[in-house]
């Protein structure tokens, strides 16, 4: 499978044109990916456009890539967003990074009540900025077309407030209802998963009142940084994405 990079600037590229990777992501593909003239690789703009073509100049620089072929893959229709409480350690990123490479098509940060790890001022800012590039590497190396976005920290009434819409089903292992049961309805769907204390009762209630519904997983109780990715995978199926 050829490599796949990220360039922001190739969306209006022609097939027959030179696309240049620069900064970052040359040093990447030169460096690190050790690409060499004549290789093929993907190129993507992370909005559904896809390219390919063969490398004919290769620097620390810059890397320039021969287009051959364009296409374009549409957004789904169906979104799958994961609301990601905050979480100690790295267990929040984790889940991110794997959730992105299984198929969300966004994530969002959420400041749970019972969340270790808090976001505020710069270090909000910084935080975003983390999981963004994480985000943007778990892409590149799942081969996605489409770049899901990071949202803006939301607190639990922020996130509740998402529900109009959009059919949020919040993971409680204590609920009868399954997440397998759940089949598309039309509407963009977003999990929610609480930090490792669980979600509040009172969030609990918040949530359920503008609408979200209880799920399950199984029978086990799951880990924050495995809950979401594992629910993501079971919606690609249900949906019809695997």
């Amino acid at each position: 499978m050829a490599l796949h990079f990220i360039v922001p600037g190739c969306t209006d590229a022609a097939v027959g044109e030179l696309v240049d990777l620069t900064g970052a992501e040359a040093k990447h593909a030169s460096v690190v990916r050790r690409v060499r003239v004549g290789e093929s690789v993907t190129l993507g703009d992370g909005r559904g456009v896809w390219l390919s073509g063969v490398v004919e100049d290769v620097s620390a620089a810059r890397v320039s890539v021969r287009i051959g072929a364009r296409s374009r893959h549409d957004a789904p229709e169906t979104r799958i967003l994961l609301a990601q409480a905050l979480a100690k350690g790295d267990r929040d990123e984790l889940a991110v990074q794997a959730a992105c490479e299984l198929g969300a098509d966004g994530i969002i940060p959420w400041q749970a009540a019972r969340s270790i790890s808090r976001w505020a001022g710069p270090k909000a800012v910084k935080g975003r900025e983390r999981w963004a590039s994480i985000v943007r590497e778990a892409a590149k190396q799942a081969h996605r077309p489409w770049v899901p976005e990071v949202a803006e920290i939301e607190s639990t009434a922020r996130l509740a407030q998402r529900a109009v819409g959009a059919r949020m089903l919040v993971l409680d292992p204590w609920t009868r209802n399954r997440l397998s049961t759940v089949r598309p309805d039309g509407r963009d769907v977003i999990l929610v998963v609480g930090p490792e204390g669980g979600i509040a009762p009172e969030e609990l209630e918040l949530l359920e009142g503008a609408g979200a519904e209880r799920v399950r997983l199984g029978d086990t109780v799951l880990r924050t940084s495995t809950a979401g990715p594992a629910a993501i995978a079971v919606l690609s199926g249900v949906f019809g994405r695997w």
